[in-house]
């Protein structure tokens, strides 16, 4: 997907290496690396973390990121992260609204398994509601919060010509397009 960029004009090379630290910020999460993680963020950095208060400097951010990411290489669940749209607000400082959704670990998107369409051997039913498929996304999404959709958006800083997170909010949303597009549920994933 390419991202809406908008803002003060620059070089493409600025959209691309943008794109860049998101796919980064994803493969890190993916493969559980903390320093590969950490180094995408600035010394002075403010992560706002999902459910959680915010972490103030690249110590924080790198204790949290050696505690949470190393076990999440074992689980499921990931997730991809995707540059949605791009604000340019000067040549060194952009905002960036990310696009989080949750992925098995052999690239199935989890709205798509969750519909029913995860492959031989499973009965679909449709949900009578929108908020079964809610109560559905609720359950997985308590059972791995780092899973969660969401939709972050990082504010981001070019120093010495490397594109750095200054600060990062990350938010955890319900995706409706998953509950909209179609309601099909993998028999007994009902609450």
């Amino acid at each position: 997907m390419k991202p809406l960029v908008a803002g003060v004009p620059v070089p493409e090379e600025d959209v691309r290496a943008v794109v860049r630290l998101v796919a980064q910020v994803e493969y890190a999460q993916q493969n559980g690396l903390p320093d590969a993680f950490t180094e995408l963020f600035g010394q002075e950095a403010v992560w706002t973390v999902p459910y959680g208060d915010p972490l103030t400097g690249l110590a924080a951010i790198s204790a949290f990121a050696r505690r949470a990411l190393p076990g999440t290489v074992h689980r499921p669940l990931t997730v991809t992260c995707e540059a949605e749209s791009i604000v340019f607000v000067r040549p060194d400082l952009a905002v960036v609204k990310i696009r989080q959704r949750p992925i098995t670990r052999d690239g199935r998107r989890l709205d798509e398994v969750l519909r029913g369409h995860d492959g031989p051997g499973l009965r679909s039913r449709r949900c009578d509601s929108p908020s079964a498929a809610q109560r559905r996304w609720a359950s997985v999404v308590a059972a791995h919060p780092d899973v969660a959709p969401g939709t972050p958006v990082y504010v981001l800083t070019k120093d010495d010509g490397r594109w750095r997170i200054a600060l990062a909010q990350s938010t955890a949303s319900i995706d409706h397009d998953a509950f909209e597009a179609d309601r099909t549920l993998p028999t007994g994933a009902h609450s």
